[in-house]
This record gives C-alpha cells, structure tokens and sequence, in this order.
C-alpha cells in the first residue's frame, strides 16, 4: 500500500524536492534532512514497516539528488543509511517505543529516559554517513588488506568521537581537548583526507594516454 502510495501519487519527488530546496544543493545539509526525515517516518513503526517507509520515501532522494552532487553511492549503502536513521525513531522522544519500555521497567521518567538514550544513540549517528562517504565499510569491492585497513581508521575514528563527545578521554577532558577529539575524528570519517595531503588524489594526463591505459 505504502510503495503504490508512493508510485501513484508522487510523493517521492515532492520530497526529493523539498530536501533539495532545504538544503540549496549542500549534500552534507541533504544528508543531515534526510537523516531528519526518516526519524520522523519511523516513529511508531514496527522494524520491517519502518523499513518499507523510509526505503521507499528517502532512499530515492539520496540517490537522486547525491548523483546530481556528483555523489554515486551503491543502493545498499543509501538503504542503510536511511534505515539506521528510521530505526534511532525507537529511542527518539515523543514516540520512542524501546525507551519507553525500558522506563517501565526500570520505573523511571519516561520523557527522560527517551531524551537519554536519544544522547547515547546520537553518538553513532555519524555511522551511517561513513556508509556513504566510505562504502568500502560495507565490504563492497574490496580486498581482505584494504578491509583491515578501513576497519581500524573507522573503529578509530569512532573511539575518537565518543571520546570527544563523552568529555573523557584517558581522564577528563578540557572543552578544547573534546572539540580537538572531534574534529581529528571527523577528518578520519572522510577518506583520503590525511592521504590527499601527501598524495594528489587526481593526476593530469593527456586524453590519448587515458584511452591507452
């Protein structure tokens, strides 16, 4: 019902249209709605029917406007992407079901609880951007060495970024301490940032010599 809802009337490219205008063209701000976007869808829904409504909704909005960002991104890692988002809906206050449940179990404030484990869950929002930046995360043409590789700089990278959003480090960290800790994290969750400094990433060569090859 969902996905004929989608086909017939054509709400997949008022919404593709509605995070483009939003966003002015910026992906990460794309990104960022989109991630917004299928929080809101997912409230309430049960995980396969959460699936259903983002995929259908969200998931041909990333494609659609990342590829005219220049952005080609395989379909499974834009299916991620917006699932993950569509699935934090359990934990995300007014509607989250998971938190309101381990309120009643454990007899606390369910408001609170819900906005706590919001804060712990956000934590790990970055993780579906690596999906999209960085889809070698997904074990996508990739050999066992460089699937090594990409897995320490991201498990890193993550250890970086709760480190520097918890305030804790080895011991407590200053305010410049956290924001240094995420930022050195955010430039890990880009690849090539570190490498583009010591190696061009393009190289310049006639035409004749790139058919050659």
């Amino acid at each position: 019902i969902i996905v004929g809802s989608v086909t017939l009337t054509g709400i997949g490219q008022v919404m593709a249209e509605f995070v483009e205008y939003l966003s002015g063209g910026n992906l990460m701000l794309m990104l960022i709605f989109v991630a917004m976007i299928s929080i809101v869808l997912g409230m309430g829904l049960p995980t396969t029917a959460n699936y259903i409504v983002v995929s259908s909704l969200m998931a041909g909005v990333v494609v659609q406007l990342g590829a005219q960002n220049g952005l080609i991104v395989p379909l499974v890692a834009v299916h991620m992407f917006v699932f993950y988002f569509g699935i934090m809906a359990d934990v995300t206050p007014p509607v989250g079901l998971a938190s309101f449940a381990a309120a009643a179990i454990s007899g606390g404030d369910p408001m609170k609880t819900g906005f706590q484990a919001f804060f712990y869950s956000i934590r790990t929002a970055l993780l579906p951007f690596l999906f999209i930046f960085n889809t070698d995360l997904l074990l996508i043409d990739v050999t066992w060495a460089h699937a090594i590789v990409v897995f320490i700089v991201a498990l890193v990278a993550m250890l970086v970024f709760a480190a520097g959003t918890m305030g804790w480090f080895v011991t407590r960290s200053r305010l410049w301490e956290s924001v240094a800790l995420v930022l050195v994290a955010l430039t890990l969750f880009r690849p090539g940032f570190w490498l583009d400094q010591v190696q061009d990433p393009w190289l310049q060569i006639a035409p004749t010599e790139a058919f050659a090859t």
